[in-house]
């Protein structure tokens, strides 16, 4: 029986291009779902989100019992989580984009502005950019080295460093990817990531947290 994997649609994420992915990737109970109680009974939750943190974090929050149904299943039940973009981004304390924002406080830390060293670097920071892993970092189940495609402006600062999965760089070093027990969450987009990006999505659906 193929596992469920419930695609979070709360009207902020590239769905059709993330579901395609899962599918590519080796998915065949991918849900497109904003119903609680599928996300109660899926094997698997992904949270994906484009456009800013404010916006988003006020649709995932409008559509009732969707959060305490994403954190009975994940928080307590253990199933494995990955957030794309600002989906990963949600998982921080609070973002500060159009003003502060509380975020799913998941992973401890805040969402900023980018702010290079060079100001001759252009935010945002878009296109392809190295995915490095720290030695030893979480997530190493799921992630691995390599080159993926970054769209934004934001970027998340977690509070505890034993949370970053991968690093890149843009101006300076930038999260590329956080983790923690049985969420990962990465920065980039693993839907427009191609070969890169389908072998993260294998690794996490195969990923016994």
């Amino acid at each position: 029986m193929a596992e469920i994997v419930a695609l979070v649609d709360y009207g902020a994420g590239n769905l059709h291009s993330v579901a395609n992915a899962l599918k590519a990737a080796g998915c065949d109970g991918v849900k497109v779902t904003a119903d609680p109680s599928v996300v109660r009974a899926a094997d698997r939750i992904v949270l994906p989100g484009v456009g800013n943190f404010k916006a988003c974090a006020e649709s995932l929050r409008a559509i009732p019992h969707l959060i305490e149904a994403m954190e009975e299943r994940v928080l307590i039940g253990g199933a494995p989580f990955l957030g794309i973009c600002v989906g990963m981004q949600l998982l921080a304390s609070r973002g500060v984009e159009h003003g502060i924002t509380q975020g799913l406080s998941w992973i401890p830390g805040e969402v900023r502005l980018i702010e290079p060293a060079d100001p001759a670097i252009k935010i945002p920071h878009m296109g392809w950019n190295d995915v490095a892993l720290p030695p030893h970092g979480p997530g190493a189940d799921v992630l691995d080295p390599g080159e993926a495609y970054f769209l934004h402006s934001y970027h998340f600062v977690p509070e505890n460093g034993h949370a970053i999965a991968a690093m890149t760089d843009h101006g300076g070093g930038i999260v590329a990817a956080v983790a923690r027990d049985n969420m990962v969450g990465v920065q980039f987009h693993p839907e427009k990531s191609q070969s890169y990006g389908l072998e993260t999505l294998a690794r996490f659906l195969r990923w016994k947290p």
